[in-house]
């Protein structure tokens, strides 16, 4: 009897040891997520330093999966640590790319205003968790394309897009529109 109440402690204690390392990992993710979120929203996240973060976002959350897989669940005491110095400099990654020089412009014309409502609906994905760290690193690295093609395109011209630019840039906007979507809707 009293093996079984002290095995049934045991078993509880490591449940509720289970349930706050994955809180405070999941936690932990949740608000660096939040944090690129009102960065992206706010122009302070470029669509390539976004991209970036949500690469290396995701190859953590990859990591902490497999981890988790191979020790039933939980995390060791030294993966929890090798996690939460991943986390701390990602930490620090976001702050000093939200703080550098590098914003997110956009003028007030068709496409930049559809670039900015993209970026948007990409942040309103991350705050609420329906794009993971790796679709929204997919999706930016794509925007961020697009929008090195426009800029490209402008210095070319003046300042300026041809209507043709203007269509393809506009198909290549509909696509990712349609990906966002999917994403957010999976």
């Amino acid at each position: 009897m009293k093996r079984m109440i002290l095995a049934a402690a045991a078993a509880s204690i490591l449940a509720a040891s289970a349930i706050a390392q994955t809180s405070e990992v999941g936690k932990r993710a949740e608000n660096q997520q939040d944090r690129v979120a009102q960065g992206v929203k706010s122009g302070q996240l470029t669509a390539g330093e976004t991209s970036n973060l949500e690469k290396k976002e995701s190859a953590i959350n990859q990591e902490v999966k497999t981890d988790r897989t191979l020790n039933g669940g939980t995390l060791t005491a030294g993966e929890r640590k090798q996690v939460n110095r991943q986390q701390n400099q990602m930490s620090g990654q976001i702050s000093n790319d939200k703080h550098n020089a590098a914003t997110q412009h956009y003028g007030n014309n068709q496409v930049d205003a559809r670039r900015e409502n993209q970026q948007d609906r990409i942040a309103n994905g991350i705050a609420s968790g329906k794009m993971n760290a790796a679709q929204a690193s997919k999706v930016e690295k794509s925007e961020a394309g697009i929008n090195h093609e426009v800029k490209s395109d402008r210095a070319a011209n003046g300042g300026k897009l041809t209507q043709a630019e203007k269509k393809q840039v506009n198909q290549q906007q509909n696509k990712q529109s349609r990906t966002i979507y999917k994403d957010k809707h999976k």
